[in-house]
């Protein structure tokens, strides 16, 4: 064994230490070649790192040597370095490995052909492919470093994190191997069974499945069925809960529904959504859409079917209906909307209102609508202060291709309607009044054909000229047609009396009472 020391002067930078030869069993030097030629158990140290190999060539002039097989690098007892060829330049501190290259830092592993350690920055990195590996997650990329002192590690260019549950592609992505949270710094994707993840920007914890995702990141079923978009979503893969921060977009592809607001919430086990601020919700299971706003949104679907419920300032449209109440549902195995809280719905010119009003949708429109409780139909008959009224405890109205065909009023039955005479100018004769226990009408083309009433009925007729404006209302009276929604995106408009300055109030609530008056 010999030792050997640098037979050049140190280099001129006090502050640069010189590389020691701490040992090698063999040294010589050729007249031709500059650098002294060490064999067989090989050992340099400089400020604090030992290197081995079995052979090098040690150039004192520039402070700097190469090592060539089974090289090894430590530094104290954290970090060690394998691989088959080392530079290391002791003035910069810059070791330059290449072959089979393995860095280990405790519990984690990095593995390349190509690594640059820069001790001085205390920093590796790699650009012609690598891989780091920790008991969680295995990432590759092309081009990577690592600093052992954060325990960040940077990957760009083809990026792949390997979890057992997941897998993640990105551009550009960070990793903490001590947190285990990925940092993700361009378009990324993740996989799992339970779907997928499309986000630019946000970050994951591997240990706990947390993410924060910005700037509209899309999560997706595993069957791409149903998609949860927002500007900033807080999203746990195990739970499958996402909460929603900034234009929630949730659609639900199978069962033909959109929901939408400012803030929401989802969870894909339970298929439970809820969204409000600006909240609205698209149901394109039938022909005729359905678009519905309430202050408070929620959906809930299963494999088949879904249930979709609104609270507070509810208002909704479809070409062929249109309503306004407090709460609302809509379930889908029926085809039921359920109205509660002051309800009224209007159908081209028809407005029906109660306390509760049920309406049975077929694939195309309306086909019935039952008012329970207390009920009022007003038909307007496009005549100045000229309303066709029906009131009583339950009511049904009965449609056929969205047209008013016929309806069905039990208990405290009561009708306004202005008798026509049958002629080309079609006179109005008068207003016929008719109180009984039960009543039914049969329509076409918006005009009564037929009247019967049953059980103790009392009917009386007043023609214009003697009729009092009194006696051309029935009790509960109101025609709230400036609460209509008129559009689709109408349902956002507040309850405002066209050209007003101040909101109206709405309607009071009906009570059993107001049948029997």
């Amino acid at each position: 064994m010999l030792s050997a020391r640098p037979q050049q002067p140190p280099p001129v930078d006090p502050a640069v230490k010189i590389v020691e030869l701490k040992q090698a069993n063999l040294l010589y030097k050729r007249a031709d070649f500059e650098a002294q030629i060490l064999k067989d158990s090989v050992v340099f140290y400089h400020e604090g790192a030992y290197m081995y190999c079995d052979s090098a060539y040690l150039f004192e002039r520039t402070n700097s040597f190469e090592a060539f097989s089974n090289v090894r690098m430590e530094q104290g007892d954290t970090i060690f370095v394998y691989g088959d060829y080392l530079h290391y330049d002791g003035n910069t501190r810059l070791a330059r490995l290449r072959n089979n290259i393995r860095m280990e830092d405790r519990q984690v592993t990095l593995f390349t052909d190509s690594l640059n350690y820069d001790r001085a920055a205390n920093l590796g990195y790699y650009f012609d492919g690598g891989m780091l590996v920790d008991e969680k997650n295995e990432l590759t990329s092309f081009w990577g470093q690592y600093d052992p002192v954060s325990k960040d590690a940077l990957f760009i260019d083809s990026v792949k994190l390997i979890n057992e549950d997941f897998t993640l592609f990105a551009d550009s992505l960070k990793y903490n191997t001590e947190s285990k949270v990925a940092d993700i710094l361009g378009p990324s994707t993740i996989l799992s069974d339970s779907g997928f993840i499309k986000t630019s920007r946000g970050w994951y914890n591997t240990d706990t499945d947390d993410a924060r995702l910005f700037d509209r990141s899309e999560i997706y079923s595993n069957d791409s069925t149903k998609v949860l978009i927002g500007d900033t979503i807080h999203y746990n893969r195990a739970t499958g809960q996402g909460e929603v921060f900034g234009r929630m977009y949730l659609e639900d592809l199978k069962q033909k529904a959109i929901l939408r607001g400012n803030y929401g919430t989802y969870n894909e086990k339970t298929e439970y959504g809820m969204a409000t601020d600006s909240a609205y919700a698209i149901d394109y299971s039938q022909k005729d859409s359905l678009f519905l706003h309430g202050d408070t949104l929620k959906m809930i679907a299963d494999s088949t079917y879904k249930n979709i419920y609104a609270y507070y300032n509810v208002r909704f449209y479809r070409n062929d209906i249109q309503g306004v109440c407090d709460s609302m549902s809509f379930v889908q195995r029926d085809s039921l909307l359920s109205l509660h809280g002051n309800p009224v719905i209007w159908n081209e010119g028809n407005q029906i209102l109660g306390n509760r009003i049920d309406i049975y949708l077929n694939d195309s429109t309306i086909e019935k609508a039952h008012v329970r409780d207390y009920a009022l139909a007003i038909q307007d008959r496009q005549v100045t202060g000229q309303y066709n009224q029906i009131s009583g405890r339950d009511l049904k109205a009965f449609f056929t291709e969205g047209e008013l065909r016929h309806v069905l009023v039990e208990g405290n039955a009561e009708s306004l309607y202005y008798l026509v005479e049958e002629d080309s100018a079609r006179t109005v004769i008068g207003l016929n009044k008719t109180e009984s226990a039960y009543l039914s009408m049969d329509f076409m083309n918006d005009e009564l054909e037929k009247l019967k009433l049953w059980s103790s009925t009392q009917a009386v007729t007043t023609p214009l000229s003697q009729l009092k404006p009194e006696e051309s209302k029935l009790k509960g009276f109101m025609w709230l047609d400036y609460l209509r929604p008129l559009h689709k995106m109408d349902i956002f408009r507040r309850n405002e009396r066209q050209g007003a300055d101040s909101e109206v109030q709405a309607p009071r609530r009906f009570s059993r009472d107001d049948a029997a008056q």
